[in-house]
């Protein structure tokens, strides 16, 4: 293999590659020819050829991986020649040194789907993710070392360490399916805005020498950085591409111009939507303006990557939790996005919009001032199916008080992290000795709590909204005399940017006081969901519970299951973790995929933090509700 690496001042890179056929990577295995993919002057070149990449955004963990294939077409259908995909650490090696590449975490076999479909791939394998993710993707076994922790994202020996294991573990998954190799990987990401959080450069130096040393030398290794930050997170000797959001095409461009000048301009994220928070209202993007900087985008650059094509779902614990001005704001379980193709795989208007102009790009042309005809495009496939599901009573409840774990005793409590617990819930009990009133101050609560005195709920501290430099939250208490102390804490979400991730740990992080004096002597009940009861009694419970109803199909299909009628907690179908409900909207559906239900007999198991005034119920609805309405109508801002 030859490769020359990139400079400012050079722009000859070559990557000699195993069999390919630029235009159906499918076909890899049945051409013996060889072919080459080069960063040429101001273009990308396959087999000397200009090749524009027109890239899309989706991620196999947020998609169940009976649907990767559906997706994929969607992502053939609207015009894209390549996809991208996050790889997410905590995903793999949810513990020190046990990985996961099965089931729904096989990313080797999701690569292989993409070829299949005829899609190149865009590895953006971290370490670090971002992408609204729990902890950016990071493992939260990170943060149980405060000395570990404190030294994220950097070239400290504590954190390079279980980096470089994982690279060299995730490189035996899919360095084989690289460009170079016969696979259809184009590009590796080494490091993602980087520039917004430091700009260390011995950092970004070595992380690309281990890619390169882990075998991730077959494929074109690049950095992405928001348009802003580019000068901080991007090295000599590594191509840099930028990333965007509406009305910045040409800011955003020069941007990457300037500092790479006359290297092919790509866009390695462009945003045509917007995540969401809880209690804060729902994210659209107008469509006219983004099919305007598409245009300016593909007219002057090398190519882009829509981000997200298709946003997907994030399942069970693994939504995160945003930073934005010293506000912690936890974020939904859909990641709809407002992308081209919705939540749950339909085409939106915004994807006949996109077809259109992409076609333009990748369809050929009978002359040059001629826009490239849709007809060269696959047809759009037919989306799922969709079902509606009566109300579901749930008439089974099982109290979170009789359904415990045995206790760990410690003198102080100690966050999530320091029992070995990543997600879920966690629990502190005390015994206040005698009567007082005074104010019981938790210190760093992350994120949720409920406050009990012998079993009755007293009050609610959330962090939610708050600001982060304000540590302290306080509730006025009274007891008659001695009384048990319940302090039931909720992991929201852990923030996924910003250097307030070294200090995500969850639960009661540092300590608890009541009028000024330390509680000691806890027992802690780590709730990490990870088994449900198996006894339910008939009935509603007036505390945080389970509740659990089954109901029957005769036909499977996707549907959102309407939760209004609920409090706050997580939800599962037939074992599966759909996600976190909460009663502050936006989000009042979860998805639910066909692939996850069964005809005949589904069993669907809530945990609520918050008592039902009637019997809980659910029904399942033929269209989401995402947009529901909050306390907060404050939207975001996009760069």
């Amino acid at each position: 293999m030859i490769r020359k690496y990139f400079l400012p001042s050079a722009f000859a890179l070559f990557v000699a590659v195993a069999p390919l056929i630029p235009s159906t990577p499918a076909s890899a295995q049945t051409n013996a020819q060889t072919h080459s993919f080069a960063v040429d002057h101001n273009h990308f070149s396959l087999d000397g050829k200009p090749f524009k990449v027109l890239s899309g955004e989706l991620h196999y963990a947020r998609i169940p991986r009976e649907y990767w294939h559906a997706r994929l077409k969607m992502a053939k259908a609207m015009g894209l020649n390549t996809i991208a995909t996050y790889v997410f650490w905590n995903v793999h090696e949810p513990t020190q040194g046990h990985y996961d590449f099965s089931g729904n975490n096989d990313l080797a076999a999701f690569i292989k789907a993409a070829q299949q479909e005829g899609l190149y791939v865009i590895l953006r394998s971290g370490p670090y993710s971002c992408a609204e993710w729990e902890l950016g993707g990071f493992p939260a076994w990170l943060l149980k070392d405060p000395a570990s922790a404190a030294v994220l994202r950097s070239n400290d020996p504590i954190f390079m360490a279980p980096t470089e294991r994982w690279i060299h573990r995730l490189a035996q998954e899919v360095a084989p399916l690289q460009l170079g190799h016969g696979g259809p990987i184009l590009m590796t990401q080494v490091e993602n805005e980087y520039g917004n959080f430091d700009h260390d450069h011995v950092y970004m130096e070595h992380l690309k020498k281990i890619f390169e040393e882990s075998r991730f030398n077959a494929s074109l290794l690049y950095s992405a950085d928001n348009w802003r930050n580019i000068p901080g997170g991007s090295i000599p000797g590594l191509y840099a591409a930028t990333n965007f959001g509406i009305g910045n095409h040409q800011g955003g461009m020069d941007a990457l111009e300037k500092v790479r000048p006359g290297q092919p301009l790509f866009v390695s994220e462009y945003w045509p939507g917007w995540f969401d928070h809880w209690g804060h209202p729902h994210e659209t993007r107008p469509t006219p303006p983004q099919l305007e900087d598409l245009d300016y985008i593909l007219h002057r650059g090398a190519g882009i990557n829509i981000y997200m094509f298709h946003g997907g779902t994030s399942f069970g614990f693994m939504a995160g939790s945003s930073n934005i001005s010293g506000q912690f704001l936890p974020d939904v379980t859909s990641y709809d996005y407002d992308a081209p193709l919705d939540e749950a795989g339909h085409p939106t208007p915004k994807f006949l919009a996109y077809r259109k102009i992409l076609a333009k790009y990748g369809c050929p042309t009978s002359g040059p001032s001629e826009m490239g005809s849709e007809a060269c495009l696959p047809p759009i496939p037919a989306a799922p199916p969709v079902i509606t599901i009566p109300q579901i009573n749930l008439t089974e409840s099982a109290a979170l008080w009789q359904n415990l774990p045995a206790p760990i005793t410690s003198d102080t409590p100690h966050p999530m992290e320091h029992f070995d617990q990543s997600y879920g819930y966690i629990l502190y009990r005390t015994k206040i000795a005698a009567a007082i009133t005074g104010d019981l101050t938790l210190t760093d609560l992350h994120d949720y709590a409920q406050i009990y005195l012998d079993g009755r709920l007293t009050g609610t501290l959330v962090r939610h909204n708050a600001d982060s430099s304000k540590e302290k939250s306080t509730l006025a208490i009274t007891t008659t005399g001695p009384a048990q102390l319940d302090i039931l804490v909720a992991n929201d979400g852990r923030i996924n940017s910003t250097r307030a991730m070294r200090i995500e740990s969850k639960g009661i992080t540092q300590s608890v006081t009541l009028s000024g004096t330390p509680l000691t002597g806890w027992q802690t009940y780590t709730l990490a969901m990870t088994s449900l009861p198996t006894h339910f009694k008939p009935g509603a419970s007036d505390g945080p519970h389970f509740s659990r109803a089954s109901f029957t199909l005769s036909a499977t299909g996707d549907t959102f299951l309407d939760i209004r009628n609920l409090g706050k907690g997580a939800l599962w179908i037939n074992g599966h973790p759909i996600g976190r409900f909460w009663n502050v909207g936006p989000q009042q559906t979860l998805y639910v995929p066909a692939p996850w239900l069964r005809k005949g007999r589904n069993e669907i198991v809530t945990f609520d933090l918050l008592p039902a005034a009637t019997t809980p119920h659910v029904a399942g609805l033929a269209q989401p509700i995402l947009d529901g309405p909050t306390p907060d109508k404050t939207k975001s801002k996009q760069e």
